[in-house]
């Protein structure tokens, strides 16, 4: 057998949003449905000025793909320095029934792509069916993977966009109107972006509370993106105690998540997580009840995401007879 490479711009041609919703659909499904092998993935935090690197590993009983994945990020000297992203992701495939090495990819659009995918399965699933405003707080890569998913599988009216960054808020504001001519309001403060969000979307690498429990309007989506690792922070705490927690993992949120931070206050219990959101996929628990509630899905991130994503990808590249075949094993 051989071993099938991609890179990152087969890897952008083999796969687009609307498939990429689908495969993170499939993937919250399957983790519910105990189809999914998925230990605890490991983080490291490399010394000062540089960033971190994650570590996923999963296992998808129904393809037979084990998929691992190593990815990078907060290496904001990379270009000059090194010159390679500040950002970058590997994946590798393997055959789960002989465990040979199928694939390596490119997985730093994977990671984007099905990120911004998961924002758009809980919009399905969580927020107002007459939602059409948006709230970003954050400006970067991730908020515009957010709007591209999400902009899927609703109609967004407008955008108040939120960054500490002049220059990065204006930049999406540019890019976002000229990619889909969505107005894209400047927010003179995060308490009046997202005062008005019928949606809102945090995608910061934040260290505190970035939202207050106080500014968010009844019947809000909070999709909380950017908190992964123990020590960030988005959501005041104090936001969970009256809200619909939705989780993408119990397991991770708890430990790793915006849910940990009210775990640790004490203001919630682990019996106050209304669910995993496959659950409410399978319709094993009810999604939004009422206009009234405010719904927080906890994004971590899982494993079986980028297998199922990139398991599609590997499919499609053989399909459509792209990528590079290369002898792996003697």
């Amino acid at each position: 057998m051989k071993t099938l490479l991609l890179k990152k711009d087969e890897v952008r041609r083999l796969i687009g949003m609307t498939e990429a919703i689908g495969a993170v659909e499939d993937a919250y499904k399957a983790f519910s449905s105990d189809q999914v092998e998925q230990p605890d993935y490991i983080g490291i935090h490399l010394p000062s000025l540089r960033g971190e690197i994650d570590f996923k590993l999963g296992y998808y009983k129904f393809n037979e793909i084990i998929s691992m994945k190593a990815h990078s990020g907060g290496f904001t000297n990379n270009p000059a320095e090194h010159g390679v992203p500040n950002s970058m992701g590997t994946i590798l495939l393997f055959d789960a029934r002989s465990c040979a090495l199928i694939c390596i990819m490119d997985g730093s659009l994977i990671t984007s792509l099905r990120t911004g995918a998961s924002g758009a399965v809980s919009v399905k699933a969580l927020a107002r069916k007459n939602a059409r405003t948006i709230a970003s707080i954050g400006t970067g890569n991730q908020a515009r993977m957010q709007i591209r998913a999400i902009n899927e599988v609703m109609k967004i009216e407008e955008i108040h966009a939120w960054s500490r960054t002049p220059d990065s808020l204006s930049k999406y504001k540019t890019d976002i109107e000229r990619e889909f001519g969505i107005p894209v309001i400047l927010a003179s403060s995060k308490k009046d972006a997202v005062g008005v969000a019928d949606i809102l979307i945090t995608t910061t690498r934040g260290k505190g509370n970035l939202v207050e429990a106080d500014w968010v309007k009844p019947g809000t989506h909070i999709v909380a993106i950017g908190t992964d690792q123990r020590g960030k922070q988005e959501l005041d705490p104090e936001l969970f105690r009256n809200a619909k927690i939705i989780v993408d993992s119990i397991a991770q949120c708890t430990e790793k998540g915006e849910t940990w931070h009210p775990l640790n206050r004490n203001i919630i219990t682990k019996d106050d997580i209304h669910a995993e959101i496959g659950e409410i996929l399978l319709g094993r628990k009810p999604g939004r009840e009422s206009d009234e509630e405010i719904t927080i899905f906890d994004s971590t991130g899982m494993a079986i995401q980028d297998n199922t994503t990139a398991s599609k990808i590997y499919q499609n590249a053989i399909d459509n007879n792209v990528g590079t075949f290369f002898q792996f094993f003697e």
